[in-house]
């Protein structure tokens, strides 16, 4: 990427808009193909996701992610160049998307700020194939055509636009000058969803052959054949007329402010939203981290019972096991890349709103040459959502569950100019579309595993999408 020593806060007038658009148009027309322009400029205080409900159209791509507890959100929009990707080279395909992008993209502004410069949101789903008609492409990767974030007290607006050889310089430079203007006095429009009527269920499933699925599993893992597998339930919801991704967003990162709240988008009117707990990869400044989330307990209503909860999950032989089996696959899978992973000895606990989990953060200094997607192609799906081994446990999990994945349990994320970036796993999920969503939970079955326990512990993650559906 090549960035220009040009600060648009201090040179923010049309005439030097227009130069550096002049600029890129040359350098198209140099090179013959267009160039991405990217204009990062830090703003007044802004609210991503009051941005985004600002100008939602659900004909549009969009990406948002926040973690209140982490003090960062960000929203992109309107897909100004995308890829999408099948089979086991998905990754790296996105790879080349991102490499060949930035080889003909064009910045100005403070890189070094926050979320500064063009970003690549993606997402895989769980399996690297989907079925024709799909809501979701097994990869997809794009970048928006304006881009919001906030971390900590910073504020930082993006404009992505391609600039060809035979661009329109005063059509261009118009259409930026107004978002320019847009930022930097927001107007908070956002729609009402005061009348927006909760969801009524229409279907819970069948909690039976949820059980019967589980038993099947532990005949697979009695012969031998498997150590774990992750099994997932749908439910199925409607309501009686749409329902509005955002409004229900809203009550998510109100409830979870230590998970990540986020909606993806695809552009034909579904949206898939969650508040996902589980950090998959993130790699900043040359450092990787990444953890191990297995083993699950409920939450106690009183200080005494929580505590109690929280000590049998430390000491379950079952839940330390599949904790166990998480942890060995991260570590043999990027041991490969030259990584000297760290991590402390024993599990502690990371207690959310309705659940709380063994949990092992890892972290190891990436080596030159090292990069994100290398890193996440060896994970994805880690045994937390698939199982061990991964193969014939993803194999089974074809068989035994009957609906499609999507991407639940699937990589969404992004990664910036630099390289850096941050993964999280689409958990605690629901795919909407139009009036109707389905829900998504799943458990971890390994040796012991009751199946009454595992549909129990089921029901207890599909509370947090049911309470942000159903609320008024």
């Amino acid at each position: 990427m090549t960035v220009l020593p040009l600060d648009p806060a201090a040179n923010a007038t049309p005439a030097a808009l227009r130069g550096f658009l002049s600029a890129c148009r040359d350098a198209a027309a140099a090179r013959g193909r267009a160039q991405l322009a990217s204009i990062s400029l830090e703003v007044d205080a802004l609210d991503p996701l009051a941005v985004l409900e600002s100008i939602f159209e659900p004909t549009e791509l969009h990406f948002y992610c926040e973690r209140p507890a982490q003090n960062f959100a960000l929203a992109g929009a309107e897909a100004v160049l995308s890829a999408e990707a099948a089979g086991p080279d998905r990754f790296a395909a996105v790879q080349r998307f991102i490499d060949d992008t930035l080889a003909d993209t064009i910045a100005v502004g403070d890189q070094s700020a926050p979320f500064a410069g063009p970003h690549f949101f993606s997402a895989f789903t769980f399996f690297d194939g989907v079925p024709a008609g799909a809501p979701f492409p097994a990869a997809r990767v794009f970048v928006s055509r304006w881009q919001v974030a906030r971390a900590g007290d910073s504020t930082v607006a993006v404009a992505n636009l391609l600039v060809s050889p035979d661009a329109d310089l005063d059509l261009l430079a118009e259409k930026v000058w107004r978002a320019h203007a847009k930022f930097r006095a927001f107007d908070y429009a956002a729609p009402d969803f005061s009348d927006a009527p909760p969801a009524q269920k229409i279907s819970l499933g069948e909690s039976g052959d949820y059980c019967a699925a589980v038993r099947r599993a532990l005949e697979f893992i009695a012969a031998g054949e498997l150590q774990k597998i992750v099994l997932a339930r749908a439910k199925d919801l409607t309501a009686a007329q749409p329902l509005h991704p955002l409004r229900l967003l809203n009550g998510l990162r109100q409830r979870f402010a230590g998970c990540y709240a986020f909606s993806v988008a695809n552009g034909r009117g579904q949206s898939f939203i969650g508040a996902s707990p589980e950090q998959l990869l993130r790699v900043r400044g040359g450092t990787l981290l990444t953890e191990a989330l297995a083993g699950s307990a409920g939450r106690g209503l009183t200080a005494s019972d929580d505590a109690a909860l929280g000590a049998a999950l430390l000491h379950s032989e079952k839940d330390r096991r599949e904790h166990r089996l998480v942890l060995d696959s991260i570590v043999r899978r990027l041991s490969p890349l030259g990584l000297r992973l760290e991590f402390p000895e024993k599990p502690g606990l990371l207690r959310l709103a309705n659940v709380q989990h063994l949990h092992t953060p890892v972290r190891a200094a990436l080596p030159a040459g090292g990069r994100l997607l290398d890193a996440l192609a060896r994970l994805h799906p880690t045994p937390a959502v698939g199982g061990s081994p991964r193969a014939p446990a993803v194999a089974r999990i074809r068989e035994l569950e009957p609906f499609p994945r999507g991407l639940y349990g699937g990589a969404l994320g992004w990664i910036d100019a630099r390289g850096d970036g941050e993964f999280f796993v689409g958990l605690r999920s629901a795919l909407v579309d139009g009036a109707r969503a389905r829900l998504y939970a799943g458990a971890g079955i390994v040796a012991g595993s009751s199946p009454e326990k595992e549909l129990a512990e089921t029901e207890l993650k599909f509370k947090a999408m049911q309470d942000a559906l159903l609320s008024p």
